[in-house]
């Protein structure tokens, strides 16, 4: 029977000294120093609670590196589901008929392009290719030399942040589709 309450003695310190061992495991496996050392840090947090079950400061290694290696299943199927995500984005971005983006079409007028300038670079070069040139966003992420899915975040940014500029710049043109513009790009219609 045991009257112990709290983690057998050492088990915390034998943890901490195999900090470096458990680090290189780690970054063996995922390929990133930051991954290994985020990983790390939450098997450490979620473990806290758990160490007053190890008998001794030796069967406290080989149970974390088990904690290690289900920390690192489940660091792949979170990263599998966001690039699974991305995709799924690119794909819904690169339909069949690419082309402008029927709300950004809506509130198109002549200071667009001008606004487009303002953008931070790449959001300004995603907008011109996929929106006004009418590349498909696979296309444009291999001439900026990024994964598709990575692409349709960066167009759905950057048309965010183009909706923006419209709106501070064009006033009530962009709430009433505008398509003959007098504000010539920095006044109010």
């Amino acid at each position: 029977m045991h009257d112990r309450v709290g983690p057998a003695p050492g088990v915390l310190g034998t943890l901490l000294e195999n900090h470096a061992r458990f680090i290189g495991f780690l970054e063996r496996r995922v390929g990133s120093r930051e991954e290994a050392e985020d990983i790390l840090q939450e098997a450490f947090v979620r473990s806290l609670g758990r160490t007053d079950q190890l008998e001794s400061a030796e069967s406290a290694t080989a149970w974390f590196y088990r904690v290690l290696r289900n920390a690192v299943v489940d660091h792949y199927r979170r990263e599998g589901t966001r690039s699974r995500a991305l995709d799924a984005l690119a794909a819904e971005s690169d339909g069949e008929a690419p082309g402008p983006d029927a709300e950004l079409e809506a509130m198109a007028c002549a200071c667009v392009l001008s606004l487009v300038e303002t953008l931070k670079p790449e959001y300004g070069d995603a907008i011109r290719r996929v929106d006004l040139e009418g590349s498909s966003v696979r296309g444009y992420a291999e001439e900026a030399g990024i994964t598709a899915g990575n692409a349709g975040v960066r167009l759905h940014r950057a048309r965010a942040a183009l909706r923006r500029q419209l709106a501070r710049a064009c006033g009530t043109c962009l709430e009433h589709g505008c398509l003959d513009c007098r504000c010539g790009g920095r006044e109010s219609c």
